[in-house]
């Protein structure tokens, strides 16, 4: 019966581009990054657009922001609906953005439609999905979901020294409420897939049956500066090249664990960083992430050892901090079923897909039943300028959000 009740493509599609305005680069994509002046402004947008539409909204001690809507019996529990709006240092205006605007633009067609659902409706933009600016992803889901502690969040710094707490306070945003998880009836989570299979197969929806496990580290080699004309090879302790064996045996071993295998070092910091001089520390990011939890716990207890080995033959030292460790989430298979009976019904050709990414929602999962639905995007790419979908790809993914919010929000609950 959802299917008369449409959301406005164009409007969704327009929003969108006013919310890539913010941030905007050169080359078409946003640079948004957590906690920071650009930040402050999408979020100022965000709420206006939010307060217009007659909403209330809250912002938790992380900066989690809350835009809620009322239903007809205030004794039930809040469906939620959500994603970020931060992005990588060169990122795409999809990626996280797209699920807020969404579900903004469910909200708006609720208020058009004169539609007063049984539960109440609650919008989350989460503070930090992205990781980028105080190396920590997930932070407001994570501090929402009582994984990292307030304190440990809030010491963490950029690489200018500022604190995640004070770069709260600088743009407005370290909220009264705490961050912590409050009861909820369900989540769901719109973003693009991030990856090509959707538009490889020419599906325009995924439905996301759950996360794959992950583990990341920060890793630091340390050697010796030394001049680079004056220096032999039995005098060096390179870290560049130490650090270069590591960065090898990260891709060996994602290759050894076949096309479910993920492992990846994207950050890297060179010292002196000097033309002539022999690098003396190396500071570099590794991460591995596979659908099954035995294969992240493997790379677990092999990694370290064998990259400790490859180091201390160059005559280095290898300092390795395993940052968080995630097992495969799997979502509520009745969330998921209203995803794949709302794209049923609109005649959107889907297929079930396991996310390859960490996104807020394996977070909520632990708490709250939880599922994804997937856009496709061009070519696959993400965290990338040219990180590009078409507008009918957003409208039918914002289509079956909202038929699944609103089934959600209108269930018949069971007597006792």
């Amino acid at each position: 019966m959802q299917t008369n009740q449409r959301i406005d493509g164009i409007r969704l599609w327009d929003s969108l581009m006013a919310m890539a305005r913010i941030g905007a680069t050169p080359k078409g994509g946003v640079k948004r990054l957590t906690l920071t002046e650009v930040d402050k402004r999408g979020r100022d947008q965000f709420r206006q657009w939010c307060e217009a539409l007659g909403l209330t909204v809250r912002v938790d001690a992380i900066g989690n922001m809350f835009a809620r809507r009322e239903g007809r019996d205030p004794t039930r529990l809040p469906v939620l609906l959500g994603s970020h709006l931060d992005s990588q240092p060169s990122g795409g205006k999809f990626d996280g953005a797209l699920g807020v605007i969404a579900g903004l633009e469910v909200m708006r067609t609720l208020h058009d439609l004169n539609i007063t659902t049984e539960a109440p409706i609650e919008l989350v933009n989460w503070t930090d999905e992205e990781g980028s600016r105080f190396g920590h992803s997930l932070m407001g889901s994570g501090a929402w979901s009582g994984i990292y502690t307030l304190d440990k969040l809030y010491n963490l710094k950029d690489p200018d020294g500022v604190r995640v707490e004070d770069a709260l306070d600088a743009i407005g945003y370290r909220g009264p409420h705490p961050a912590a998880p409050f009861p909820a009836d369900a989540y769901f989570e719109l973003h693009i897939e991030q990856g090509p299979i959707l538009e490889r197969e020419e599906k325009p929806i995924g439905i996301v049956t759950g996360a794959q496990a992950m583990i990341w580290y920060d890793a630091r080699v340390v050697g010796q500066d030394a001049h680079a004309g004056t220096t032999p090879p039995s005098a060096r302790r390179d870290a560049l090249v130490a650090a270069a064996r590591v960065v090898d045996l990260v891709d060996r071993l994602m290759r050894e664990r076949g096309e479910d295998g993920r492992g990846t070092v994207g950050y890297m910091q060179v010292l002196p960083n000097s033309r002539n001089v022999v690098p003396g520390e190396v500071r570099f990011s590794v991460e591995f992430r596979h659908p099954a939890d035995a294969r992240i716990a493997g790379l677990g207890e092999s990694f370290p050892a064998e990259a400790q080995a490859l180091v201390a033959a160059t005559g280095c030292k290898l300092e390795l901090t395993e940052l968080f460790r995630l097992p495969a989430q799997p979502f509520d298979a009745g969330c998921v079923d209203l995803v794949r009976q709302a794209a049923a019904r609109l005649g959107l050709p889907a297929r079930e897909i396991v996310s390859g990414a960490g996104h807020d929602a394996c977070y909520v999962a632990r708490h709250v039943p939880t599922a994804m639905i997937f856009t496709p995007c061009k070519d696959g790419l993400s965290h990338n300028e040219e990180e590009s979908i078409e507008p009918h790809e957003a409208e039918s993914g914002c289509q079956v959000l909202f038929e699944a919010v609103l089934a959600r929000a209108n269930r018949a609950l069971s007597a006792g």
